[in-house]
């Protein structure tokens, strides 16, 4: 039973780790080769059309020379909130970002998600913006990251404390007092059989 136990808690950490490792941003150094607008298939709706969209891209190599592709998507509103309106303006300077091997420009990508590539069409880490970096061997320091998953812990822990509180001043006395009440009620039903069955 302690496998079982152990093995969910396990489980439940990865989902958790998982989500967070998707949802909050990371940043790459890469160097832009390209940019594209590619249709993308949405499925089909309830009436049998093919639903499409249109997705930029960005085309990218690594430092240490692999590839790397982002989606270059709004988020809007939606999860997770990072209120993107400015997809034609990131398309514009990775367009004008686009660099050679022999004349290397390299750029600090902020972005969120995964890269998939045979998920389907793919799936793609949706660019969020990007500044000119010192070099391909900048170090990046995630700040955000740190700062956030600090700020949730003691969230929790705060929260904790007070949920503990609020059972220790009204809880507590609530559940002790039924027990009293109910341990009085078996005690009066206990003594009213002894009498009547004369103490047996």
């Amino acid at each position: 039973m302690n496998y079982v136990k152990w093995i969910l808690i396990v489980l439940v950490i990865a989902v958790i780790a998982a989500f967070f490792h998707y949802s909050l941003p990371q940043r790459d150094i890469v160097r832009i080769v390209g940019t594209d607008v590619v249709r993308m298939n949405d499925g089909v709706d309830a009436n049998g059309v093919v639903q499409t969209r249109d997705v930029r891209f960005i085309y990218a190599k690594l430092a240490n020379g692999g590839e790397m592709e982002y989606r270059n998507e709004d988020t809007g509103w939606g999860f997770p909130w990072y209120f993107k309106f400015d997809t034609a303006n990131l398309a514009n300077k990775a367009e004008d970002g686009r660099s050679t091997e022999g004349d290397a420009r390299w750029f600090v990508i902020r972005h969120y998600g995964w890269r998939i590539p045979w998920w389907g069409e793919g799936v793609f880490p949706n660019a969020l913006s990007m500044r000119p970096a010192e070099g391909p061997d900048e170090s990046l320091i995630p700040w955000f990251n740190i700062i956030f998953l600090i700020s949730l812990v003691i969230t929790l822990l705060v929260v904790r404390r007070i949920l503990i509180i609020l059972r220790e001043r009204h809880v507590n006395p609530v559940v002790e007092a039924i027990d009293e009440e109910f341990d009085e009620t078996v005690g009066w039903w206990r003594r009213k059989w002894r009498s009547l069955t004369g103490g047996r």
